[in-house]
């Protein structure tokens, strides 16, 4: 019992250190499973709200649940409680449009959109902010995968499933945890919260729950560094779900060495029916070295799987907002809550178990091809566009693919070969158009080069200039913001 006890308390450390979030003790966490228990959730909250409410979501569509949660919010704002929000620019482009800010901005709602594009920053749309979450009155947090819009509700009456996707409610402590998570990227977009708007630590305790609000940023890899680390201290299971999987090389030999110490490692991650289908060829061109090493792999059988969860061995569990890629490891703002807690864990293994119902199992067929058990026929949906991170795991995916290629590394199966087919065709046309009409490429280019570099000189001399007298350091606003 003594060296289990020495062993908790040095993980606990190893944890803490690697993501930068310490262990909060004392909290209720409830599992909430798709927009049928999301939705209604936050709307209580909201409609409750007595002090403040504090909203960050990547995507907003301007459709019947968007135009539900603007009125919850306006109507917040009528009644003189402080309603904050925070939207992604990328992720709303094309779903919500600036009328639909305006209305809420008009209703009283203080609305603030994450890194729009800036001619000083060329490259900048590149970091998004793609957490998902609530915080009303400092008392309760809800902390998902799920942005708003109808497509997570589904259509029951014209046979159109929701999304599947899952979320958690958080009360106690760690709810001051997700609170300065929210205040972080409203001072990332201009002024401060004010004071009495960002609750204190140490509130009351309401429950036995012990869990980390792990609040990623650009270039921190908080999460990098701990998803591989539980894969290797995973001693019995390791299920994961995963919207747009794309694991870097470490991650997937993290996987491969669980799965040949005797771990069950489990993947799900969307079928045919990905809100983008070519995705479902991306992931497929990595299914190779998890299966080989005995991962089993599964699709989701009907509409988009958009759930970012994880559990091993029923005591360790995260569900929030980071897929398994570079994109939201490395360049996004990502929040996610890590529990530890082994009546949590079982709801997490039992809601999986679930989910494999309604799934297929991909093996590897003759000649090492991949393939799913059986013949079964999935309905493609259409989605309105997820992260930023499909084009990302896009990217990684034939990254991977062609740099074994150059550097003969090993043999490929037949996705892999097709997503080279594809890279090879296009990168010939692009060599054509260069030797045929040569200003089609050099101008474009020439023009990015020239936009890169004076963006490049002015931040430079702005840098000069924002130097502070000596002794006096900036502000954590400003550096934020910059």
């Amino acid at each position: 019992m003594a060296d289990s006890t020495v062993l908790r308390r040095l993980a606990d450390q190893v944890f803490s250190r690697v993501v930068g979030a310490p262990l909060v003790r004392g909290n209720t966490v409830r599992l909430l499973r798709d927009a049928a228990a999301n939705y209604p959730a936050w709307l209580t909250a909201i409609g409750s709200a007595r002090r403040m409410v504090h909203f960050e979501n990547y995507i907003v569509h301007d459709d019947e649940v968007g135009q539900r949660f603007a009125d919850a919010l306006r109507e917040k704002a009528r009644d003189g409680v402080p309603v904050r929000v925070v939207y992604d620019w990328f992720g709303c482009l094309g779903k919500a449009s600036a009328r639909f800010w305006r209305h809420l901005t008009e209703g009283g709602v203080d609305v603030r959109c994450y890194n729009p594009p800036r001619p000083s920053q060329p490259l900048g749309w590149i970091g998004r902010d793609h957490r998902k979450c609530l915080v009303v009155d400092g008392r309760v947090a809800f902390v998902t995968g799920l942005c708003v819009g109808t497509m997570w509700e589904g259509a029951v009456e014209r046979g159109l499933p929701g999304w599947r996707d899952t979320g958690v409610e958080v009360r106690g402590p760690a709810v001051a945890d997700v609170a300065h998570a929210f205040a972080d990227t409203w001072a990332a977009t201009g002024p401060p919260l004010p004071p009495d708007e960002i609750p204190a630590p140490g509130l009351l305790a309401e429950g036995d729950v012990d869990l980390r609000v792990v609040a990623s940023m650009p270039g921190t890899g908080g999460l990098y560094r701990l998803d591989p680390l539980v894969a290797s201290l995973a001693r019995r299971t390791l299920w994961l779900t995963d919207a747009y999987f794309a694991g870097t090389s470490s991650y997937v030999q993290a996987l491969r060495a669980a799965a040949h110490d005797g771990v069950d490692v489990r993947l799900l991650v969307p079928g045919p029916g990905s809100d983008i289908p070519f995705t479902q060829a991306v992931s497929r061109a990595g299914y190779r070295a998890l299966l080989e090493a005995g991962v089993r792999v599964f699709e989701w059988n009907g509409s988009m799987l958009h759930a970012k969860t994880a559990v091993a061995d029923a005591r360790w569990a995260r569900v929030g907002s980071t897929n398994l890629n570079l994109a939201s490891w490395i360049g996004n703002r990502e929040l996610d809550v890590v529990v530890e807690n082994e009546a949590f864990g079982r709801q997490m293994e039992e809601m999986f178990r679930e989910d494999l119902s309604h799934s297929t199992e991909i093996i590897l067929h003759r000649w090492a091809r991949v393939r799913p058990v059986g013949n079964v026929r999935q309905p493609r949906v259409r989605g309105a566009g997820g992260s930023t991170t499909r084009a990302a795991a896009g990217a990684l995916r034939v990254g991977n693919a062609l740099g074994s290629v150059l550097a003969a590394r090993r043999l490929h199966g037949p996705a892999e070969r097709w997503l080279m087919a594809e890279g090879g065709f296009l990168l010939a046309v692009v060599a054509a158009l260069g030797f045929l009409w040569p200003r089609l490429v050099a101008w474009p280019l020439a023009a990015f080069s020239l936009w890169l570099g004076l963006a490049l000189l002015a931040r430079s001399v702005r840098r000069k200039t924002d130097i502070p007298p000596e002794g006096k350091e900036p502000s954590a606003a400003r550096v934020q913001r910059d």
